[in-house]
């Protein structure tokens, strides 16, 4: 029996390839450490880039560290984020399992290493799961998808929207005004909405604190996640594109793809976006609002994922030594 399944805490050490700013997978990082924390279990986390990131998951009592040697005890099981992270803490613990997480489509470090202790391969959306089973050949009995999630107590519902939006905030780290911005403001100024930004060189760590204050909200992912977990209309957009503005009527849809890369089919023209701003609804925003509370709560999440860590040690603890394979794979991997 697994130690998950007899109750027992788990060390578990989560690896990512930065801990110094704030991004996409190092907020799941921190997040993930505080929720285990909270159910009793030991979280580490390493990475050989320290920074801002680093210190907010220390201050919350998580150790921390950029050099696996400072482990005196080995970990229960890796939480693998990027492959080069994973793959270090696979060979510095030979006999612990991991699962491997995939949080994105373009990034060279979301590649999924092969290894025989990597049991179980996560992808946070479907266009990640496609990256696994079709660019990468990872078994499907071996995938699973854990859609991304948003601490509903930190980000809390604000009052109701007005029937026409006011005010509008971009929130990402990758639209600039080269690449989205003066067509974000050239649009949102036609009809008399002002526009503020927040990410990249204008950083928060507090973004709970602001999306209260704006009515719609251009972002993807995460951001897209947190901003209609608070009741902002979102449309979604990134530095290479625009999407819909999310409605009760394409929700499933773009939850499924993580309101992410999959859907962003524009071009970054104002005419895209006074488009979808025109579809501005209020009363819908409302109903995206409650259903993301519905679906996306981190607990839930997080119990997906300790779900997940007890399928590898109970699968790790019946199957045998696989040393020739492992020689083989970190051969490969370096090749």
């Amino acid at each position: 029996m697994s130690k998950l399944a007899s109750q027992e805490a788990l060390r578990i050490l989560i690896t990512n390839n930065t801990l110094a700013h704030r991004g996409g997978s190092e907020i799941y990082a921190r997040e993930l450490a505080s929720c285990l924390l909270k159910l009793g279990h030991t979280p580490i986390a390493y990475s050989a880039d320290l920074g801002e990131v680093a210190r907010e998951i220390r201050e919350m009592t998580v150790p921390v560290v950029d050099d696996l040697d400072r482990l005196s005890v080995e970990p229960d099981v890796i939480h693998g984020q990027h492959h080069l992270e994973t793959m270090t803490a696979l060979l510095r613990f030979p006999g612990v399992p991991a699962v491997f997480f995939c949080h994105g489509w373009v990034p060279w470090e979301e590649t999924p290493p092969r290894h025989p202790r990597i049991l179980r391969y996560v992808a946070v959306d479907e266009t990640c799961r496609d990256r696994l089973l079709y660019e990468h050949g990872i078994p499907e009995e071996r995938v699973r998808v854990v859609f991304n999630a948003v601490d509903l107590e930190r980000f809390r519902m604000r009052g109701p929207l007005p029937a026409k939006p006011r005010r509008a905030l971009v929130f990402s780290n990758y639209i600039r005004e080269n690449s989205g911005l003066a067509a974000i403001r050239d649009a949102c100024s036609r009809i008399g909405i002002e526009v503020d930004l927040v990410g990249g060189d204008v950083p928060t760590d507090r973004p709970e604190e602001i999306l209260g204050r704006y009515d719609i909200v251009f972002a993807k992912a995460k951001s897209a996640i947190e901003a209609l977990a608070v009741g902002c209309a979102v449309v979604l957009c990134s530095g290479n594109g625009v999407g819909p503005l999310v409605t009760s009527e394409n929700f499933d849809r773009l939850r499924r793809l993580n309101f992410g890369v999959r859907s962003l089919r524009e071009d970054l023209r104002p005419d895209v976006f006074a488009a979808q701003i025109a579809c501005y609804d209020s009363v819908d925003a409302a109903q995206v609002c409650r259903r993301i509370r519905e679906v996306a709560g981190l607990d839930a999440m997080i119990e997906e994922v300790v779900a997940i860590y007890d399928e590898v040690l109970d699968e790790h603890s019946r199957a045998g030594g696989h040393e020739d394979l492992e020689a083989k794979a970190s051969a490969a991997y370096l090749a």
